[in-house]
Order: C-alpha cells, then structure tokens, then sequence
C-alpha cells in the first residue's frame, strides 16, 4: 500500500429539511387545522481514528465526502427523516488542520477518537408549530438550516517510541532492518528512503516502535527536502536517535546541521532526548573512530556510542540506551495521568 501522510478534503454536513404546509382535510371536519410536520436534520460530518491504518492514500482518490440531507416535513404531522451521517475513518496519529493549514482543529491521537467536523442543520418547523389563538390557519413554515461546508487538510504523523534521524546515506534504513523485520529500501545513493517506514524492535523481552525518515538536508525545518513533512513523523517519539555517518569528512558539521534543523523546527522536537551514535565504524581504522569520536562527544556535549549497522557491533548497546530512555518515559507519561506533579529526578530531558 502506497505511503500518503498529507491529504486535502472538501467536506459539507446535510441540509435540514424544510417544514411542511398542510392542514387536516377530512370529510364532515370543516376546520380540520394545521397538520404540517417538521423537517428532518441533516447529516453531520465525523472523523473516526481507528486502528489497522497508516496511510491515507484512500483520501487520494475520493476527496469530496457530502452528508446527506434530511427529508422535508408531511402531512399529518409526519417528520422527515434524519440524513445520514458521513464517517471518515483515519489512522489514529492524524491531525486535522483548518484550510490555512496551520489551525489544528483536532489531534486523533487515539484509536476510537471521534469528532463531529460538520454538524448537520436542523430541520425547519411546520405549520402546526405557528397555530394560536389568534392565527388558527397559519401558511408559514420554517425551511431547514443549511449545512456546513469547508476544506480541511488531514496530516499523518506516525506514533513511534522512538525516531531515526540523520543526512541522507546515514545509515537509518540499514539500522532500521538489522533490528527489526522491516524492509525499507537500502542503497549507496543519498534519499534511498523516500517516505517514513516503521519498525518493531526487540531487546531483553522489551519491543518497542522506531520510524525511519527520509534524510534530512540543511533547510529542512523550512521544507526543504519536504524536510517539515518528514519531521513532524518523529515529533510523538519519546527519544530520537541521530546517526551520524562515520565515513563523512566532517562529523561535527553533520551533527550540528541536523541539531540546527530540529532546533528550528519547533521547541518540541528541540528538547527531547537524544542518542547520538557514529555510525559506519567498521569502515573506519581504529584511530579515526577515536578522532571522530572525541570530536562528536565536544560537540554534543555527552556520549556519543559507535556502531556499525551492517556489522552489528554496537547494535545491542543502542538499543539497550533507546530501552532505557523510552522506559523512562513511559513512568513519566503514567505520572502524569496519576496526576503526580512531583519531579521525576531520574528522568532528564
């Protein structure tokens, strides 16, 4: 099935139906009165995360979702019926951004989540509504309200433990299918990846999931590259681990690129914890690991480890780090909804 993260639909609630003129007409019953019954409500627009998606290609080939529009009121004070409602089923992980698409109006965050976007009209009131006293034969019936029609833009950003970034011909793909039973596509061209994968990944009877994105290049928070689309795969991610391509010239210009670049992308993505790895090691003699490695950790300012996707040195102790900030949190995260304010002194961001 085809990757698709970023979808324009044009939704529209149904129309309430119009109210109804009518007056009793039988026979020996002179004044028989009003009889007109109400307008059935329009159809209303719903969104629906569920569980089983990760793309929404499906929104590629239909674009427009219509409600239906409720029936007009009848004789005999009969109402009309009600139109039927219209479901959108998502991934769980979408976003729904306004036609400015910048607006979240909503973050189905959670499989089961349901939001009405377009609420269908009311049905309008039939004459019998309008009888008195006064006005015993009255010929006036409200219409239906209109319903409402808008544009939104539906914005996939895949939920993962833990999230792989890097320049392109990092490594990401290789680590990605070493430790997992995905497989993405790995070549020794730059942007062999193409669009966000996921992987299960197992260590010490612990699984978790790690998304891999198409490399990054320096703009990428300004979108270059489709470099904002791609981010915002690994902004839900507990941990992001940063590959660093160990037979690059310059390792600290490529970390300090990337870190630029999730810096500038939001405070968010900027603050979160982060495992630095110089990657590709078993390409390199003993004493350039050492000098790049020594020149990574002054730059980063904490450790950095060695690794080597094809190889597999240096795999295990990764994830073992990945497993230990991802535990952590998890325990915040059930803190949280504990409703314990108290500061967790061994989690650091």
């Amino acid at each position: 099935m085809k990757f698709l993260d970023l979808a324009k639909v044009y939704i529209r609630s149904g129309s309430g139906g119009n109210g109804c003129v009518s007056f009793r007409r039988e026979k020996y019953i002179e004044y028989g009165g009003p009889n007109g019954g109400d307008g059935g409500k329009g159809g209303s627009v719903i969104i629906e995360a569920v569980d089983g998606l990760n793309t929404l290609i499906d929104f590629r080939y239909q674009q427009h979702f219509f409600a239906q529009n409720g029936q007009s009121g009848m004789g005999n004070n009969r109402t009309g019926k009600d139109g039927q409602d219209i479901l959108l089923r998502v991934p769980a992980g979408t976003e729904v951004l306004d036609e400015d698409e910048e607006t979240v109006l909503a973050d189905m965050t959670e499989v089961g989540q349901v939001v009405v976007f377009a609420k269908g009209g009311n049905g309008g009131w039939g004459n019998s509504h309008f009888k008195s006293s006064t006005n015993q034969a009255p010929r006036s019936a409200n219409p239906g309200l209109e319903g409402i029609e808008r544009t939104i833009w539906l914005r996939l950003k895949l939920i993962a433990d833990a999230g792989l970034l890097g320049l392109p011909n990092a490594g990401k793909s290789t680590f990605l299918a070493a430790t997992s039973n995905a497989r993405p596509k790995i070549a020794d061209y730059p942007f062999t990846t193409l669009h966000p994968n996921l992987g299960v990944v197992g260590i010490d009877g612990a699984e978790f999931v790690v998304a891999d994105i198409p490399g990054l290049i320096e703009g990428a928070s300004e979108g270059r590259g489709l470099g904002d689309l791609f981010l915002g795969h690994v902004e839900r991610c507990a941990v992001l681990l940063h590959l660093v391509d160990g037979t690059s010239e310059d390792v600290v210009g490529d970390y300090q690129t990337i870190i630029g670049e999730i810096s500038n992308y939001n405070d968010v993505l900027g603050d979160k914890p982060r495992i630095t790895v110089l990657n590709k090691c078993d390409s390199l003699l003993d004493e350039e690991v050492e000098e790049k490695l020594t020149a990574l950790q002054e730059a980063s300012g904490g450790r950095v480890y060695t690794m080597s996707g094809v190889s597999k040195a240096g795999v295990d102790t990764v994830l073992r780090a990945l497993k230990a900030e991802i535990s952590m949190d998890r325990l915040r995260l059930k803190k949280l909804e504990a409703g314990d304010d108290e500061e967790d002194e061994t989690w650091k961001p």
